[in-house]
């Protein structure tokens, strides 16, 4: 079993129904979902719905302690983390798909995935030298390499950029096409402020398997 700590919206926050919608998959109940009547449109989100509606923040490891070990200090580290406010996600290019970023820098994210990522990681099965491999096939900088090296993923820290995946990778006609759907239906859920109170832990029970929210973590008030 793999987990990782995701932010994903609440589930009364409408983005939670629009995006699980666009998706195809709510990762909470693990249910498929009716998408929007497009072409093209399983296919352009097949990778994503896998993962379910998220934006990473550790990323996705082997925990080396148990279940109930990582569990209770990840409710710990939570709870020491003070809720903060969200700026409005809007639709973006981010290295060649789709995904919801933040109007504008939010400081108290960058600290909460970089709490995740290092006060958690003696939980994490060091990376294999093929995953290593792999992920040096796009192409490191020296910093990312370290990281990898360090955390098991290149996208950390310094590097971390908050993004709710909502496809592939797009040629530029498909985004063409794609884009303004993706704003009308998804965008106008996501493009207002919001209060970040919870951190989910998802889970993979086996590779290829879809990622499931397992529990809600409550950061302090």
């Amino acid at each position: 079993m793999r987990v990782a700590l995701y932010w994903a919206p609440e589930l009364d926050d409408p983005l939670h129904q629009a995006g699980s919608t666009w998706l195809g998959r709510d990762a909470e109940t693990g249910a498929r979902l009716a998408q929007p009547d497009l072409p093209g449109i399983a296919e352009w989100t097949e990778a994503p719905r896998l993962y379910g509606l998220h934006a990473t923040l550790k990323p996705p490891f082997i925990p080396v302690h148990g279940w109930d070990d990582f569990l209770g200090e990840a409710r710990r580290v939570a709870a020491s983390i003070p809720a903060f406010d969200l700026p409005p996600l809007m639709v973006r290019t981010h290295k060649g798909f789709l995904a919801l970023r933040e109007a504008e820098p939010c400081p108290p994210l960058q600290a909460l995935a970089d709490a995740l990522v290092t006060r958690l990681d003696r939980h994490r099965s060091p990376a294999s030298e093929k995953e290593l491999e792999r992920r040096r096939k796009s192409g490191l900088t020296e910093r990312q390499d370290r990281h990898l090296r360090d955390w098991g993923y290149p996208y950390v820290l310094e590097d971390f950029h908050f993004h709710v995946t909502l496809t592939r990778r797009l040629s530029k006609e498909e985004e063409a096409l794609i884009r303004p759907e993706a704003e009308a239906r998804v965008g106008a859920a996501a493009n207002r402020a919001r209060r970040v109170r919870q951190v989910c832990v998802f889970t993979q029970r086996e590779p290829d398997a879809p990622f499931l929210i397992a529990e809600r973590l409550s950061l302090s008030a």
